[in-house]
């Protein structure tokens, strides 16, 4: 018996692995910005949260210059970076086992749809998911719940104990809580086994093929 009616997916770091395209794309514009970021391989941190109140926090941007980061950011991705990406192995037939099973499935990614279509489109994932769920370039719903409470207004007669959402980073876990879903954490994305623990998932699964059992009562 499935547990859940509807499952939303995360896409970065869940479905697909875009540390190149984005690491590169971070890369590009903060050296535009002239901050200290650190090490290259320390731009894996950025993968995963919003960008604009990250990058705020973490670098004292004002809004002007977040603004103008996310700009040069938008440049080098927009043109390279959103194909730099991979899915990961076992992940459309993992999602076809979960439509077979009889889930409505969505997407709730913080990318936005400018980008998240288009990378769905590319990996042959779009034809498993029911809605898409992403993003907004103008900043009116770029934070996890924003879009998870997008996606839930699609869906008004599905029971918000019956939905999950399936992350690899806390902030999917944080979006679940705030509105009142179940959430699964995976561990083999750019959460670290560490955060994944901490962030109170209700389930951890460790692999691809681990996903549609966790699914069932």
């Amino acid at each position: 018996m499935n547990k859940y009616d509807l499952v939303l997916f995360d896409l970065d770091g869940t479905l697909t692995d875009p540390g190149a395209g984005l690491m590169k794309s971070f890369h590009y514009a903060l050296e535009k910005m002239g901050v200290d970021y650190g090490t290259y391989e320390s731009l894996r941190r950025f993968i995963g949260p919003p960008l604009y109140d990250t990058w705020i926090e973490e670098f004292g941007f004002t809004n002007e210059e977040c603004d103008l980061a996310l700009d040069h950011f938008h440049d080098y991705f927009g043109e390279r970076g959103w194909n730099d990406n991979i899915p990961y192995d076992g992940i459309l037939p993992m999602l076809a086992k979960v439509k077979e099973m009889g889930f409505i499935v969505a997407l709730a990614t913080s990318k936005p749809m400018v980008y998240a279509k288009p990378i769905c489109d590319l990996f042959g994932i779009t034809p498993y998911i029911d809605f898409l769920g992403a993003a907004d370039t103008d900043k009116t719903r770029d934070k996890k719940w924003e879009v998870i409470e997008y996606v839930l207004e699609h869906y008004p007669e599905v029971s918000r104990d019956r939905t999950v959402i399936i992350g690899d980073r806390h902030f999917d876990a944080d979006g679940a809580h705030q509105t009142s879903i179940h959430c699964i954490g995976v561990t083999y994305g750019y959460g670290s086994p560490e955060e994944v623990e901490a962030a109170g998932f209700d389930t951890v699964v460790h692999t691809v093929a681990d996903i549609p059992s966790a699914l069932l009562a």
